[in-house]
């Protein structure tokens, strides 16, 4: 058996998967009775009963991707923690990188966090009408989750059974580069990203205030691309507060108080609600102004946050990195 499986952690978390696929599924079956076959206008016992089933089968639906997007912070904390028993690993970088499963899984994560989320949102706007109007909605993108989930499930098996304890994997600072080995695309350097992060943070601002969604979407999509690279490239370094240590994962570690999990939930959670208020237009034709309050929130919270540390820095040294 691959030692890795032995790991209590990747254990609780790959059972913990295993369930959340078997509710799913469990889910899935009574889901497609429903859609076949709902019609509120009906007044058969049949229709009765299936209004007695859906609320069963939401509350297993809404607990199985609650459940789900809490494990993410689950996931980084395990495969951080493998860190430790995987040659030439010093966070989790290396390890994700272990095999060639690691980096689509964790994209497939996010992807799914996003789309559960979008999913508890219909759910809540859904029962707070009298005639369910988006049930079907809600329950075809619920098939939708299932299969994404379903594909997922299956690389987190390839991905954890194909970790190698015999064969040495790059670091961080090799996958990641150092201040003189800069990875920006396009000719970036440095200041010019640092201009692009705050010009696209003003601008989802404006985008936002304005209650522009499609503008509001294409703009955060930007945002969070430049915020990833403007992290590991300049304010990660303050994190740190080492100019050649350039990572994305080590904020994560106890040494630096996980900042990392305050900071890429909130960039997640600023970018989510600036797309979800153009998603959700699109599948229910109903606009949710909070969405656009919120987006704006959790952008200005993690704009500060990378600011402060800046801040913080050079008032303590006098200097910049």
């Amino acid at each position: 058996m691959n030692e890795v499986l032995l790991s209590t952690e990747v254990l609780i978390y790959l059972l913990s998967e295993t369930l959340i696929i078997l509710l799913e599924f469990f889910a899935l079956f009574f889901t497609i009775d429903i859609i076949k076959n709902w019609d509120f206008t009906s007044t058969k016992p049949k229709q009765y009963r299936l209004e007695k089933k859906s609320y069963l089968v939401m509350l297993i639906i809404f607990f199985a991707l609650v459940v789900k997007i809490a494990l993410i912070p689950y996931f980084a904390y395990v495969i951080d923690n493998l860190s430790n028993i995987i040659p030439g690993a010093m966070c989790a970088a290396g390890v994700i990188n272990a095999n060639d499963y690691g980096i689509k899984l964790l994209a497939l994560k996010i992807f799914i966090v996003f789309f559960n989320s979008i999913w508890i949102i219909i759910n809540s706007e859904d029962l707070r009408q009298k005639d369910y109007p988006y049930i079907k909605t809600k329950l075809y993108f619920f098939i939708f989750v299932f299969l994404i989930t379903l594909i997922e499930y299956i690389l987190d098996i390839l991905y954890f059974t194909n970790i190698s304890l015999d064969e040495l994997v790059l670091c961080c600072t090799v996958i990641f580069g150092t201040q003189g080995n800069s990875t920006l695309p396009f000719g970036l350097d440095t200041s010019k990203l640092i201009i692009l992060f705050y010009l696209f943070y003003l601008l989802t601002l404006m985008a936002n205030i304005s209650k522009q969604s499609f503008l509001s979407f294409i703009v955060n999509i930007l945002f969070l691309y430049i915020s990833y690279l403007s992290v590991v490239e300049f304010f990660g370094t303050y994190i740190y507060e080492l100019p050649t240590h350039k990572c994305p994962f080590c904020m994560l570690q106890k040494e630096y108080y996980y900042i990392g999990y305050v900071l890429w939930t909130t960039l997640f959670l600023g970018v989510f609600y600036a797309i979800s208020s153009f998603v959700l237009k699109s599948l229910i034709k109903k606009e949710l102004d909070y969405t656009y309050k919120y987006s704006i929130i959790f952008n200005t919270i993690f704009v500060s946050i990378c600011t402060l540390y800046v801040f913080i820095y050079y008032l303590k040294n006098g200097v910049f990195l």
